[in-house]
């Protein structure tokens, strides 16, 4: 019987290409939002726009990602071993992602002077706008968590899409005189989210039965889920996803606070967008394959779940290598003139950029088999670990140019980064004992 029997039906490689299209045609449209709001408001308006976007969207992956992250592996898992899907697991994720969702409301309420004076000019509005749409992630990022733990990917890429739709519909309300001001455009931060569940009901009406398990591959489990378990879980992540955006905002915040040329933080920022456009496509990837993985590791044993971590990894290493080449090649001349960066760029220093960006993305996919072994723990460790040397080399004066600096400093903590999760990675599996008997039955 093959070893891969009792597999969710749902393939990870169909899953990622159709997120792909949803979060790809989801970052066209988000891109529209800014352009037309950008012509709907002055440039004052508009920079405050931006600024409560970038709060929010930091803040909200930051906090709810490690419950879509519980969600998705625990119920994949769950459903490779036949069991029911629904039940006190997710209670305690709802209990948990409920305790990030206050927490966030009561700094948000003690530090409101701060925010509603300091960033927003005043703006009672954009301020509440930012607590409403950070709480109506919480549902948003829990719905993500369910329908990929479902392997229900069409529904999770028209979720995604929706919340970006409905965003625009406001944004067009100004333009056509429906609605006025920056408050109207600001709404759609906070209604995209509660919009998009609207997608949720979908999967109950379509609900399809799993087929049951090949008993004789599932392997043994310490027990559920519990809220000590799923708090560790969550907590992990947690601090993934603090030590992810440092690795991403570090090196501008440090060039910001340390630089005597005004204008370099934002070109550290725009070479840096190098790796963040790829790195929003990679959540495509990300989103189906931890519960490919959580299955496989229910159910297939080793080799294949080895298989996908290492197709996986070839595919990003032949990307990062056609980017670097390219950077290489006409890094410069695109990069200076896409962004308007007036100074010299050194295509060595964009290749780097190229190379860590091919890091980063090996780095979330072990990190996921990480997460699928139930080795949060150790994952976290090696972001945190990473992102502290990276601060620790950006503060220091071991580069002079702090451009070069930032492109060595992204690239080194990514490649450290990568090598301290392929630790990890080759301590985790089932063991030789448990493996044995896999393949024997297998066999």
């Amino acid at each position: 019987m093959s070893a891969g029997a009792g597999t969710p039906r749902s393939g990870y490689g169909h899953g990622a290409r159709i997120l792909s299209v949803g979060i790809a045609t989801t970052g066209v449209v988000t891109l529209a939002y800014f352009a037309l709001a950008a012509q709907a408001l002055g440039d004052v308006e508009y920079k405050r726009i931006t600024l409560v976007w970038s709060i929010m969207f930091v803040i909200a992956s930051v906090i709810y990602r490690p419950i879509e992250q519980l969600l998705s592996r625990t119920i994949a898992d769950r459903r490779a071993r036949g069991q029911d899907s629904g039940g006190g697991h997710l209670r305690i994720a709802l209990l948990i992602q409920a305790a990030f969702a206050a927490t966030f409301l009561v700094v948000a309420l003690a530090m409101r002077d701060q925010l509603q004076n300091g960033l927003f000019d005043g703006s009672s509005e954009l301020y509440w706008v930012l607590v409403a749409g950070v709480l109506a992630y919480a549902a948003s990022y829990f719905a993500r968590g369910f329908l990929a733990g479902h392997q229900r990917f069409a529904l999770y890429g028209a979720l995604v899409l929706m919340e970006a739709l409905s965003r625009v519909c406001f944004v067009l309300a100004v333009i056509v005189g429906v609605a006025s001001g920056q408050s109207a455009v600001a709404l759609g931060m906070a209604a995209g989210p509660f919009a998009s569940l609207i997608v949720v009901p979908w999967f109950f009406s379509r609900r399809r039965r799993d087929p049951p398990p090949d008993v004789s591959v599932v392997q043994e489990t310490e027990g559920g889920l519990t809220l000590r378990r799923g708090a560790g879980f969550a907590a992990a992540v947690f601090a993934v996803m603090v030590a992810e955006q440092t690795l991403l905002n570090a090196a501008v915040l440090t060039v910001e606070g340390t630089s005597p040329d005004p204008k370099l933080a934002g070109v550290v920022f725009s070479v840096l967008l190098i790796a963040r456009a790829p790195l929003q496509l990679f959540q495509a990837v990300q989103g189906s394959l931890l519960p490919h993985l959580a299955g496989l590791e229910a159910t297939a044993g080793r080799e294949e779940f080895r298989r996908a971590i290492r197709v996986t990894v070839l595919a990003i290493a032949g990307f990062a290598a056609v980017i670097a080449l390219g950077l290489m090649a006409i890094g410069p001349t695109v990069v200076g003139t896409l962004f308007d960066i007036e100074q010299p760029l050194a295509r060595g220093g964009l290749a780097l950029v190229g190379v860590g960006m091919g890091f980063h993305l090996m780095a979330g996919t072990l990190n996921q088999a990480a997460l699928a072994r139930e080795q949060a723990g150790a994952a976290a460790a090696a972001w945190l670990t990473s992102a502290t040397l990276f601060v620790a080399f950006m503060l220091s004066p071991l580069v002079d140019d702090q451009l070069l600096r930032a492109e060595a400093g992204y690239c080194g903590a990514t490649m450290l980064l990568s090598a301290l999760l392929v630790l990890v990675y080759r301590r985790g599996g089932a063991s030789p004992r448990r493996q044995a008997q896999l393949d024997a039955m297998a066999g």
